[in-house]
């Protein structure tokens, strides 16, 4: 039986990991008010990961990780593998605040919703993680979707593909990495921080900096380091706390938040489009029912060995 007390954290950890997807979802909507502002997507970045320092910064030490970041820092291997992960999740950011400053969110969209099809794909390859049956299904109902939007858009969903593939590569990368979320977001900035606070500073001498441009711009730019960095908490809380499954369902609230909003701000749905989210769907859905059942299967499994064990 589970205590009043385990089913109380579990709701809180669903709570948690809801809240962190619609932030997510949301997110977009911070970076297009940064850009109307006149604030372009390099610069955007470069904030963000200036401001993402403090934030994560404090996360690190209410989590009482200082001394693993410092472990961190006196490991040449571990800093390697970190940096390479900045830069995977540097593109990833740079062409996110790009594609959404520039009416592109149907594409963001699309690339998060095959984003976990890509992950299936790269533990296979990677990992030699086994697909089964209904993996290879959801896979291909994307690699249709991903046709249809290249005949949609007349070239290939770039957008889309390197937001997929960029995010995946981040999460095989860090896999590699014995350090938890906010430490490694923290030592990522810290990597990025030098040539983003030198650029920042150029583009001021320049006159093209917007840091200064007003008090509202400041305050947009200062706050999009807690939108980078208070979600990523909020799942790291709530991943250790709550099953896979459950965060597999999870994380097609922020596409699917992105979609709505991208429909409601006029973006282009052709026939074409259509049938190309279609396939995605189905194979976001596919994808669901098998981890669902896989997730069925462990519960089985575990709760059988626990009745064999007490039968002894």
């Amino acid at each position: 039986m589970t205590s009043p007390k385990a089913s109380g954290e579990a709701r809180l950890a669903l709570s948690a990991g809801i809240l962190c997807y619609f932030i997510w979802g949301f997110v977009p909507l911070a970076f297009q008010a940064i850009g109307k502002l006149g604030v372009g997507p390099w610069e955007t970045l470069a904030q963000r990961i200036v401001w993402s320092v403090p934030a994560a910064a404090i996360f690190v030490l209410l989590a009482g990780q200082a001394r693993q970041v410092a472990n961190v820092l006196r490991q040449p291997r571990v800093l390697a593998w970190l940096g390479l992960s900045s830069v995977l999740i540097a593109i990833n950011w740079v062409v996110f605040i790009g594609a959404v400053t520039s009416g592109r969110l149907l594409e963001t969209s699309l690339g998060y919703y095959i984003n976990p099809l890509v992950n299936m794909a790269a533990g296979a390859l990677i990992f030699r993680e086994r697909i089964d049956r209904i993996g290879f299904l959801a896979i291909g109902l994307a690699l249709v979707g991903v046709v249809f939007q290249a005949v949609a858009l007349g070239h290939l969903p770039w957008v889309s593909l390197i937001l997929a593939f960029s995010f995946a590569g981040y999460g095989v990368v860090r896999k590699q990495v014995a350090a938890d979320a906010q430490t490694g977001l923290l030592v990522e900035c810290l990597v990025l921080g030098l040539p983003s606070v030198v650029f920042i500073a150029w583009l001021e001498m320049q006159g093209q900096g917007h840091f200064t441009q007003d008090v509202p711009t400041a305050l947009w730019l200062i706050a999009s380091g807690p939108i980078t960095a208070v979600p990523l908490v909020l799942f790291s809380w709530a991943a250790r706390r709550i099953p896979l499954s459950a965060m597999g369902f999870l994380q097609f609230l922020a596409p699917t938040i992105s979609f709505v909003i991208g429909l409601t701000q006029g973006e282009a749905f052709t026939p074409a489009r259509a049938i190309s989210f279609a396939f995605i769907w189905c194979g976001a859905a596919v994808f669901l029912y098998g981890a669902w059942r896989r997730s069925r299967a462990i519960a089985l499994a575990t709760r059988q060995a626990a009745e064999a064990a007490a039968a002894e």
